[in-house]
């Protein structure tokens, strides 16, 4: 996609739509969790009730003038917002640039937007909603089987099932290690929602390439046990201690879309393969 276009307006339109994006995940982190429906009513202040109006609705800007705080009652709203608003859009920006096609860069913004979300609910909740990952990973599926299917439709099913089968094997291989864990310790070192998840980020990171798919999942790990390690020693957690797993499995796709094949190459060459 890239070479149609130039990698600062693919940034640029990335980023506009996670800025918008960004603004509908603050709406899901805060409803999913409560169980209310995250079209109706319309987004309203919580301490004066006051609905918010359009003017007062765009993302950033709207907070910036403001001055962060409610209209009607000003009481102060969560800086929360904006920054989740500005980080989708960065994320937005950087990882659209990674994706070979469209189908795959629509995928991948997909998986972004709904990982942002999956990652503020299990930090504050604890878990990963069904709800989310499904979107997630049925909007990826439609969006890659959508370039699939044109791809048999111009060069023929054997050309279709080469673009195919690296995602999907992508997906294969995460949903079989989260799935052995959970199986392994009884569901104590690994939930089902984190399970649900793998495949999901198994299949765009295997869209994009192999070198992603496996550093994305090595990292998720590495991550996780890093944090877990410096948590254990400064005491902010003991061994049986529950950390939310689902934010380490979604840095790691992160960085292993971002840097994944040039880790790859490194450890390759460290180890002289």
């Amino acid at each position: 996609m890239t070479d149609l276009v130039t990698l600062p307006l693919v940034a640029g339109i990335a980023g506009a739509v996670g800025l918008l994006v960004g603004s509908f995940v603050n709406v899901v982190v805060h409803r999913v969790p409560a169980g209310l429906s995250v079209v109706s009513p319309r987004s309203s202040c919580p301490a004066c009730g006051g609905l918010v109006r359009e003017r007062d609705n765009v993302p950033v800007l709207s907070w910036l003038l403001l001055r962060g705080r409610c209209r009607d009652c000003a009481v102060p709203i969560p800086a929360r917002y904006p920054l989740v608003e500005a980080g989708t859009a960065l994320l937005f920006a950087l990882v659209a640039t990674r994706a070979p096609g469209l189908p795959e860069a629509l995928a991948i913004l997909a998986v972004t937007g709904a990982g942002v979300a999956l990652a503020l609910i299990d930090l504050e909740h604890g878990r990963l909603p069904f709800a989310v990952t499904g979107w997630a990973g049925g909007l990826a599926l439609l969006a890659l089987g959508s370039g699939w299917a044109w791809s048999a439709r111009t060069d023929g099913a054997p050309a279709a099932l080469d673009a195919a089968w690296p995602a999907l094997a992508g997906a294969a291989t995460w949903l079989a290690v989260y799935g052995l864990i959970w199986l392994a310790t009884s569901g104590r070192g690994m939930g089902l929602g984190d399970v649900a998840l793998a495949p999901v980020l198994g299949l765009v990171l295997g869209a994009v390439g192999t070198a992603e798919q496996l550093t994305g999942l090595a990292l998720g790990f590495l991550t996780g046990a890093v944090v877990g390690a410096v948590l254990l020693t400064a005491r902010r957690a003991a061994r049986r201690t529950a950390i939310p797993f689902g934010p380490f499995m979604l840095l790691g796709a992160a960085l292993g879309l971002l840097v994944g094949p040039a880790l790859a190459e490194t450890y390759l060459r460290v180890v002289g393969l």
